[in-house]
């Protein structure tokens, strides 16, 4: 019997699995030399079901996958029994599931890559970044954009924010790394109060052994690569490719080959040279609240 996945993968969350599970299938598929087309026949499917089930873009049906075990030729019990356990794994809901009410069917797939990424790198030019946003900084970003919002919507969408935030304060290896153009910080959001708690609270995250804040100067010149926020994920399982996340006004892309990935890998590397380095943040914040 061959060892499916290693010890990380079982303390995955839903949409680490089924992108890991997805990996499994296609790997057992392309070692049979067994098509999506054939592979979507057996399951009562097609070539774009198989595709998205091993891209991990859907959840999973225990009958499909004991049926593509089958015709993978994967026949030992417990091989089989310790993949469809995993698939029940990957089917639970996720604390998200409660508010999707208020939250974008394309910014779903994210909050899951980004609960399970070991090493979450982000560039942003606008505002500060969600996981580092203050409860009322938060507010006064989501009222901007959703002004025919009810106050009912509006607290529920700061408790997504706020709540995606708790994964930096759990025990946990993983890591963030923010490049913050001063634009982000120069602007105004609310009042002088809220930008001042900000600031402050950037202070003290930058404090953290795993959070990196770098702030990118005007003094610098022009933004590398003239692009806007850029994340990019990586996550602890080997079998995993990053995946780069650009968000638009109504969707997001989500780009995981390598030839569009290196692009951005790059551009988050240039930005982390020129920066200042992390110890002159704290000098920099304070600046900024002198001038307010």
């Amino acid at each position: 019997m061959t060892e499916i996945f290693d010890s990380d993968s079982l303390q995955s969350g839903p949409t680490t699995l089924r992108l890991l599970i997805g990996a499994q299938l296609r790997r057992l598929r392309e070692a049979r030399g067994i098509t999506r087309d054939n592979a979507g026949y057996a399951i009562r499917g097609s070539h774009s079901k198989i595709s998205r089930m091993e891209s991990g873009r859907t959840s999973f049906k225990a009958r499909d996958v004991a049926d593509l075990l089958t015709l993978y030729g994967v026949t030992d019990d417990a091989e089989r029994a310790s993949l469809l356990a995993l698939v029940r794994q990957a089917n639970a809901p996720s604390w998200w599931h409660e508010y999707r009410d208020v939250i974008p069917d394309w910014f779903e797939p994210y909050l899951g890559l980004e609960h399970d990424a070991a090493l979450i790198r982000t560039y942003e030019v606008q505002f500060v970044p969600g996981l580092l946003q203050t409860r009322d900084y938060a507010r006064a970003v989501i009222e901007q954009g959703h002004e025919h919002d009810s106050a009912e919507q509006l607290e529920r969408r700061v408790e997504v924010r706020m709540r995606r935030q708790e994964m930096l304060t759990q025990p946990t290896r993983r890591k963030l790394w923010v490049v913050l153009d001063e634009g982000a910080l120069r602007r105004r959001v609310g009042n002088e109060a809220i930008m001042r708690a900000q600031f402050e609270h950037l202070a003290r995250m930058a404090e953290q052994p795993h959070i990196t804040l770098q702030i990118f100067p005007f003094a610098s010149g022009s933004a590398i690569g003239g692009v806007g926020p850029v994340t990019m994920l990586r996550f602890a399982q080997k079998e995993l490719d990053d995946v780069v996340y650009l968000e638009h006004l109504t969707g997001a892309q989500y780009l995981t080959r390598e030839n569009d990935v290196r692009h951005y890998r790059h551009l988050l590397n240039e930005l982390g040279v020129h920066a200042p380095p992390p110890a002159e943040t704290p000098a920099l914040l304070d600046q900024l609240i002198e001038k307010l």
